[in-house]
């Protein structure tokens, strides 16, 4: 959900041993460099039409979480979709893939971390999956969970977490 409570991911791991924490692949690149909330997911490939679809709807303090299958050759999140996003109330995306309009991202008020930055947008054939178990940087994200991630890193944990 996106507050005024900071996420701090290793006073949490130190908090709560079990929860599971990615892989370092992901940079930041949005507005808001600490964010948490529950999980949704698409799983789609070069292919941005299940982004675009998720964060036209309310995202009620959610983070989206999309496999991109790690795609470096395209764009899968940019200033409009990102924008959308954020009036539409999510907190934030964690992109395993890649996004554009990086410096307007930056100023937006939502939660984004990605692979890296690509300037090539994505197809639009309508392709992909929503809310489905999706794996990535070593961990398994499920509908249900929460993802809590700040410059640190990234974790997760199978319920919320209380934020000293």
């Amino acid at each position: 959900m996106t507050t005024t409570t900071q996420v701090v991911t290793p006073d949490l791991c130190d908090a709560y041993p079990d929860v599971e924490v990615l892989e370092p692949l992901f940079a930041n690149f949005g507005g808001v460099d600490s964010f948490y909330g529950p999980i949704r997911t698409v799983k789609c490939f070069e292919d941005n039409s299940m982004v675009k679809q998720a964060v036209a709807e309310p995202g009620e303090g959610a983070v989206l979480v999309v496999d991109a299958g790690g795609s470096h050759r395209c764009a899968m999140l940019g200033d409009m979709l990102a924008e959308q996003a954020a009036q539409n109330g999510w907190a934030g995306v964690l992109m395993y893939g890649c996004v554009r309009d990086v410096d307007i991202l930056a100023t937006l008020p939502l939660g984004v971390q990605a692979l890296g930055s690509h300037p090539r947008k994505s197809e639009k054939r309508g392709e992909g999956q929503r809310d489905i178990a999706v794996t990535f940087a070593g961990v398994t994200f499920r509908v249900g969970q929460w993802l809590y991630a700040d410059n640190n890193g990234i974790i997760i944990a199978e319920q919320p977490l209380k934020l000293s």
